[in-house]
């Protein structure tokens, strides 16, 4: 099945770039270790703006039409992974009544014992032997095709040319979809993460691609391939197997959780070492220090700050009382710069000892893509430095920076290197 094209001049990229505060909140950080130090959660005050827009609050009575929930703010390393951890206590159903009713009934808004049947099913298309295939016949050769126009410029702007396309057109090819489909399902891949800023435009978009889904996991029905698609397809345990539905809700939370934020955690990981030449430098001389780079910058910038949790009965987490309904907003970036954990936590440091940061999250419901992003940023970055020697920021440019309060990354990497190598 073949996708429509994009007639308009519409722009996913620099519209949900808007949406989610990149170009105009620079570092949030300060303020996050602010309030870590007065407590490890905040309740916080939505008696405002907020709740006169829902609909919830008549300022000229100064009365409440509906109790909204307690909210608050976990900001600590020990509170965050508290919370994360008991999956009894705090529910992820809450992403139902927005998420659910863009991308389906998905993992991300089950609690056990659906979300350990649910995952075991999804995880068999993640095995090892399939991952080791992928590095070496989808993603190496998707990040070849983005270098190859830059070879010959020696000049290149990594996050329009490689980090933002590199990881969609890795799932479409997983998925096995044509390639001219590629730029119709890359805008409805952004359109989708945009519904909390342009709900309709986000319907729309879901629909299309569970339209389009459908076509395709027909097909693969009648003729299996192999592929990703076949292989969730093909899922079972003890006699139980995926719904087509099912299928099209995970590849629709796909989209957004393996492609979005992949792009955004290797650009931030690209920037931190492009701005620090002396370890760009020694990870291009010893890429046994792969790992630790690639862990560091997650800690140090992770591509979502928060997540939402919904306490299921009145619980205390480092000393404060949540009350049973109250929504816990669990900060992952003020988590990865806690002090207690981390010396110099504002600092990017490739050298730094390692230690368990937040940026996948943490216990039931850890990230279950996060192997194949590793991978993706190893071999992205593996391949930059194989072929675009001398790499350094453009010094003509403007200099980078990274920023966002949901979601934060760059918005481009203007950088030079000594052309003609392939």
């Amino acid at each position: 099945m073949t996708a429509p094209e994009a007639s308009d001049a519409y722009d996913p990229f620099e519209d949900f770039n808007r949406s989610a505060g990149i170009g105009v909140v620079d570092d949030p950080y300060p303020l996050f270790a602010l309030t870590r130090a007065q407590a490890p959660l905040v309740e916080e005050n939505i008696m405002d703006n907020v709740m006169e827009e829902a609909g919830l609050y008549d300022p000229e009575k100064d009365a409440v039409l509906m109790a909204p929930p307690r909210v608050f703010t976990a900001y600590t390393y020990d509170a965050v992974q508290q919370v994360l951890r008991d999956g009894e206590a705090f529910s992820s159903a809450g992403y139902a009544d927005v998420i659910g009713a863009v991308m389906g009934h998905t993992i991300l808004e089950m609690d056990e014992p659906e979300h350990h049947t649910y995952r075991s099913l999804v995880q068999q298309a993640f095995s090892r032997r399939a991952m080791e295939r992928w590095e070496t016949e989808v993603v190496l050769p998707i990040v070849d095709e983005c270098l190859d126009p830059a070879i010959e410029r020696g000049e290149a702007e990594l996050v329009r040319e490689l980090t933002f396309p590199f990881p969609v057109n890795v799932i479409a090819r997983l998925l096995g979809l044509p390639r001219e489909d590629l730029p119709q399902f890359h805008r409805w891949a952004v359109e989708l993460i945009s519904v909390g800023f342009d709900w309709d435009r986000g319907l729309q978009a879901s629909a299309s691609l569970r339209d389009y889904f459908a076509g395709v996991l027909a097909e693969r029905r009648a003729n299996p391939a192999d592929d990703l698609m076949s292989t969730l397809a093909a899922a079972e345990i003890d006699g139980q197997r995926l719904t087509d539905e099912e299928i099209f809700a995970f590849l629709r939370l796909l989209l957004p959780a393996g492609a979005e934020t992949t792009y955004r955690s290797s650009s931030n990981l690209l920037y931190g070492l492009l701005t620090r030449p002396d370890q760009l430098d020694a990870l291009r001389r010893d890429r046994s220090l792969m790992p630790q780079a690639i862990e560091e910058g997650l800690r140090w910038e992770p591509p979502l700050l928060t997540i939402v949790r919904t306490a299921s009965r009145d619980v205390v987490v480092e000393g404060v009382e949540i009350t049973a309904g109250a929504m816990v907003v669990v900060n992952l970036g003020s988590a990865n710069h806690d002090e207690k954990y981390w010396e110099r936590p504002d600092e990017f440091d490739i050298f730094r000892q390692q230690r368990q940061h937040l940026a996948f999250a943490f216990g039931p419901h850890m990230c279950l893509g996060m192997h194949l992003a590793r991978m993706e940023t190893r071999v992205a970055l593996n391949r930059i430095f194989d072929r675009l020697p001398n790499l350094r920021l453009d010094p003509g440019a403007e200099l980078p920076h990274i920023t966002g309060m949901a979601f934060r990354a760059p918005t481009a990497l203007p950088v030079l290197f000594d052309s003609g190598r392939g």
